[in-house]
């Protein structure tokens, strides 16, 4: 075990993946009637985040995310035991009500990323989905009780691995929402 812990998925060693992941079942922690939704076709902009919004697993200190249309996330089993954690919040994180893992999360609101779905990919039945490709919020972990002094050494860490860490989010995400902005905006033409 790393001196310090990241993500069970990635601490253990990342699994190989396959050219192009088909999608996959998403499965609760609830050892019966678990939530299962199913995600069609791959992901997309998979990477570590360490807000306190997020779902982790125990003992993690960031999530492992990546997201997928909204129109390729369906609620397959169980989604009575859903609830929405934060309705006020952009994404709409769909939460089991019994083991409290996030099953999915729509952007509904006019954002850039409207349209878009927030899952985590360690709770796939099927392997093969991409490695994390980035860390974002990495100094949010702070917030969540995390030392200050040890920052260094976790964005390190995350080099390690071939993560990039970020305090935001990946350049080409942040350029997206850019554009996006500025085309809302008239700044650029749509």
């Amino acid at each position: 075990m790393p001196s310090i812990a990241i993500h069970p998925s990635l601490d253990s060693g990342f699994k190989a993946t396959d050219a192009v992941f088909s999608g996959g079942t998403l499965v609760c922690n609830c050892a019966t009637n678990p939530v299962k939704v199913r995600v069609k076709g791959d992901i997309a902009h998979n990477h570590v985040c360490g807000c306190t919004k997020c779902w982790k697993p125990d003992g993690a200190v960031f999530s492992v995310v990546a997201v997928a249309p909204t129109e390729n996330v369906e609620v397959l089993e169980n989604g009575d035991k859903l609830a929405v954690v934060d309705p006020t919040a952009l994404i709409q994180r769909h939460a089991c009500k019994d083991c409290g893992v996030h099953m999915y999360g729509p952007v509904e609101r006019d954002h850039a990323f409207k349209g878009l779905s927030f899952v985590h990919p360690e709770r796939f039945q099927e392997t093969g989905w991409a490695k994390p490709g980035f860390a974002a919020f990495v100094s949010s972990i702070i917030e969540s009780g995390y030392d200050p002094a040890k920052m260094n050494g976790v964005r390190d860490r995350l080099r390690d691995l071939g993560i990039e860490p970020y305090d935001c989010l990946s350049p080409e995400l942040m350029d997206f929402i850019a554009t996006w902005t500025a085309k809302k905006s008239g700044a650029l033409p749509s």
